[in-house]
């Protein structure tokens, strides 16, 4: 018995040696089950030889380095299989240039068959009990007395709460405090007023005081202020932050700041609202973490027990690659967890694929350099600060990075900063966002930066809801920011949901190229419903060409702010636009080459946004164009454009923009665009598309 059952080993082994040596990819399993005792190499637990899965992702990581120390990864690579179930993560999972892959034996981490396999930043709470506390039941509204429930973090193992922070606008993206998931969706940290906002009455102490009043009496019921914030849109409709009280007086109705207080100041009229306050914990939906004592306080949507309820924990990525390459992370959700997804720096051709991120307090994966990163056929919803951030390329030589988000569905990335944390981030040289579905957020689509990056096939909808003076689509103030593309998307019903009207409101763009940002071309677009849906604001070399506007407002604008209100960039009282051509050689290749507009641009009115051609595009109901500050067609080439009479859709009243064979845009050259290849598509990792 004994020498048959090593013969049967040795076999095992030869099999197994075939396989790495052999040319056949090789399979590792992990499971929540597992012991990192076990060799791996087994998709369930063999009793008999108590042999079977790994227990941690980073025994299976061991695994595939020991590996290619001992003679390198299987040709067609290795999978890790994790078994359906949790792993918590208390740390990153991180892989660097060890865990490599190659073009001919990628490593793939992915869920085994169609099980789901869930890393969680954060630990759930189940030991949820009445509040009995008289003077905790004091402090609430009786409205909520008796639905509230509350939970000791510390007995549960948390020692560390987080911290609220100043962030926002023009500010670094920080981990969230802790916050409350529960059927897998976000809580709302206990506020006032609930889903809406508070007005400021008045600026007491000016505009950068730091000091702001309100007519309400609702503030004079919080009794503890050492740990109250407030967030708003405290000057402009496109800047919000969040600032700590530093004191309340209910008599006079003023709170005071701590610095640096609201950006660009306290403005009458602005929007706010408060936010970590016990007393405003009256609706279902919102919680509250006593940090002194421990105790967490939670209305649950219905009962607490019909859910799971998970606080988040980790400030650091759920995955980190560093300088790794060839890796593949597939079919994995990512969630509950204070910090990011996913980060990717450096390395090349990684994937992010066919992943759900969601609940997570910064970005759902951000990918900084490197070349052929990319992110495909997620779904990203409910995080932080953001969806995607995607930068790579070298400026100086304009060198793509050719990293890219595709096939993604993006939206309600903007829990706590609203304005300026897009769904994806660009930034670079030579990247590409495409097939992506972005909507229903406060602030833009795609927020962009660099040269010669492509934007297309997206479908980009009800953005820029809670904001004024913004765009789907946002670049600005750089005169060497050129030869990017925005071709073939779709942007519609773009609104700023009820601003309109107010004081100092400016519209929403579908795509805003603003202050002087110049050399970019808007290609076979279709804008339906889209505001004012190109705004071309002062810059230079622009194209507009072969676009369908419908019940625009206008459909285009163009103005020449340089010589006007913004004449302080030309004149020497504000160096910004000067500053981008010093930071690279722009008289010298490869500028000089790629642009050939630019090396003399300051020697031939650069105030004047000459170069500029809009051409052959229609434009059906709305309006067509503004032109400002005096412009005319001997400056702006306007050119072949149908913009009275029928242009001949097929069915606009469904929205189908297709042109009929006897259109009279045909005549005018028009090409048609392709609709059909607009949007998401179904692929290895998005199997269905509605």
């Amino acid at each position: 018995m004994k020498s048959f059952t090593f013969i049967l080993r040795l076999a095992a082994t030869f099999v197994f040696l075939g396989c790495v040596q052999g040319g056949w990819a090789m399979n590792l399993y992990v499971s929540p089950n597992g012991n990192d005792a076990w060799s791996g190499r087994k998709a369930g637990p063999n009793r008999a030889q108590s042999d079977g899965p790994f227990a941690t992702l980073e025994r299976a990581r061991d695994a595939v380095r020991s590996l290619k120390s001992s003679g390198g990864l299987p040709k067609g690579g290795v999978t890790v299989w994790l078994r359906g179930g949790v792993y918590p993560r208390t740390a990153s999972f991180e892989l660097t240039a060890r865990d490599s892959g190659t073009s001919s034996a990628p490593v793939t981490y992915r869920p085994y068959r169609k099980e789901e396999a869930r890393l969680v930043g954060g630990k759930e709470i189940s030991a949820f009990e009445p509040v009995t506390d008289p003077a905790v039941l004091a402090r609430l509204d009786p409205v909520g007395r008796e639905k509230i429930v509350q939970a000791d973090l510390r007995a549960a193992g948390i020692e560390d709460f987080g911290k609220l922070t100043g962030r926002g606008f023009g500010r670094a993206i920080m981990p969230s405090a802790l916050e409350l998931f529960f059927q897998d969706r976000p809580m709302q940290l206990a506020r006032w007023p609930n889903g809406s906002w508070a007005t400021i009455a008045a600026a007491p102490a000016g505009q950068k005081g730091g000091r702001f009043s309100y007519k309400e009496d609702r503030p004079s019921r919080w009794l503890k202020t050492g740990d109250v914030w407030v967030h708003g849109y405290w000057t402009y409709d496109w800047a919000d932050t969040y600032e700590r009280i530093k004191s309340i007086d209910p008599q006079a109705r003023v709170i005071a700041t701590h610095e640096p207080h609201g950006v660009y100041g306290y403005t009458a009229g602005k929007r706010w609202y408060a936010l970590n306050i016990l007393e405003e914990l009256d609706e279902p939906g919102e919680y509250y973490a006593d940090r002194e004592t421990g105790i967490l306080y939670f209305w649950p949507p219905v009962p607490v027990g019909q859910g799971k309820a998970v606080a988040s924990l980790l400030e650091k990525p759920l995955i980190a690659l560093k300088g790794a390459s060839h890796i593949t992370l597939r079919g994995l959700t990512l969630e509950c967890s204070r910090g990011s997804g996913v980060e990717i720096s450096g390395g090349s051709h990684n994937l992010v694929a066919g992943c759900l991120l969601r609940n997570l307090g910064t970005v759902a994966v951000n990918i900084e350099g490197g070349t052929e990163n990319g992110v495909q056929g997620c779904d990203i919803f409910d995080t932080g600060e953001g969806g995607i951030s995607l930068s790579g390329g070298d400026r100086k030589t304009l060198t793509p990075g050719h990293n890219f988000s595709v096939n993604n569905i993006l939206t309600r990335f903007n829990r706590w900063s609203k304005t300026c944390r897009p769904g994806v981030a660009v930034n670079g040289v030579g990247n590409r966002v495409a097939h992506c579905r972005i909507y229903d957020v406060p602030h833009n689509a795609i927020l962009m930066g660099g040269n010669e990056h492509i934007i297309e096939y997206n479908e980009i909808h009800d953005v820029c809801k809670e904001t004024g003076d913004a765009g789907a689509f946002y670049m600005g103030r750089d005169f060497t920011q050129r030869g990017n593309i925005v071709r073939y998307n779709y942007f519609h019903d773009l609104r700023a949901g009820g601003l309109e009207g107010q004081q100092g409101f400016t519209d929403v763009m579908a795509v805003y190229l603003d202050d002087c940002l110049s050399g970019t071309t808007v290609y076979g677009n279709i804008f339906y419903k889209a505001g004012r849906a190109v705004m071309i604001g002062g810059g230079r070399d622009n194209t507009v060409e072969n676009n369908i506007f419908v019940e625009c407002s206008p459909s285009i604008h163009v103005d020449a702010r340089g010589l006007g209100w913004a004449s302080f960039w030309f004149d020497g009282r504000d160096s910004t636009l000067m500053d981008g051509l010093k930071a690279i050689h722009y008289k010298q290749p490869p500028y000089s080459a790629r642009y050939p507009e630019l090396p003399g641009i300051l020697e031939d009115e650069p105030a004047v946004p000459k170069g500029n051609k809009i051409i052959r595009n229609i434009s059906a109901g709305g309006k067509w164009i503004d032109l400002y500050d005096n412009l005319t067609d001997k400056t702006i080439l306007l050119k072949n454009n149908l913009t009275d009479g029928d242009p001949g859709f097929v069915d606009a009243s469904i929205q189908d923009f297709r042109l009929k064979k006897d259109s009279p845009a045909w005549k005018l050259g028009f090409k048609a665009i392709p609709v059909e290849k607009i949007g998401l598509l179904k692929d290895k990792y998005r199997a269905v598309v509605k």
